[in-house]
């Protein structure tokens, strides 16, 4: 006789939890999932954001993308870093890694740099750079360390000098 009970009152609650909806306990909202694919597609394009979130308050109905030809930070980083060879670019993912890098004098000691986009606007903090430094005595013994952040704070002002000469040289361009 009880486990009838504790069988019929478990049975009502797992039905009642699958018929109601879904409240996401942080923002409030419901989060039951839509069954037509379509309408769940044009709820996630009405809500915008992506990586870089909402990029200077941009209204997601708009025609106008950011690609890596417009964005000057980008373009800046790839001209001032243009003596390392890339080994992986994701431009949707805001990221550029550089491979391992030796100059002729000392192929012992070989740099190795990557750049993360924070967001598209022409500041300082909108990209982080990290440094790694590689010493090798031989093939097999390397050993690896990341550079002090002087280094990664002089690439950081190149990439910022060199985007706002890219800047001002679009600005001119416009005016003509």
């Amino acid at each position: 006789m009880k486990f009838r009970v504790y069988l019929i009152i478990t049975s009502f609650l797992l039905i009642l939890s699958c018929t109601s909806s879904k409240v996401d306990p942080v923002t409030g909202k419901d989060i039951s999932g839509e069954v037509d694919a379509q309408k769940r597609v044009m709820e996630a394009a009405k809500q915008g954001g992506g990586i870089f979130g909402d990029i200077n308050n941009r209204k997601t109905s708009s025609t106008t993308f950011d690609f890596a030809t417009s964005n000057v930070l980008w373009r800046a980083t790839l001209k001032s870093l243009d003596f390392l060879p890339l080994l992986n670019v994701d431009y949707a993912g805001g990221v550029i890694i550089y491979d391992w890098y030796s100059q002729t004098n000392n192929p012992k000691e070989q740099i190795k740099i990557s750049v993360q986009f924070l967001n598209n606007e022409l500041r300082s903090d909108s990209i982080k750079i990290t440094a790694h430094k590689k010493i090798c005595e031989t093939v097999e013994r390397c050993s690896n360390s990341t550079l002090d952040q002087n280094f990664a704070s002089s690439i950081k002002e190149s990439i910022i000098a060199s985007a706002r000469t890219l800047k001002i040289e679009e600005a001119k361009k416009e005016k003509k």
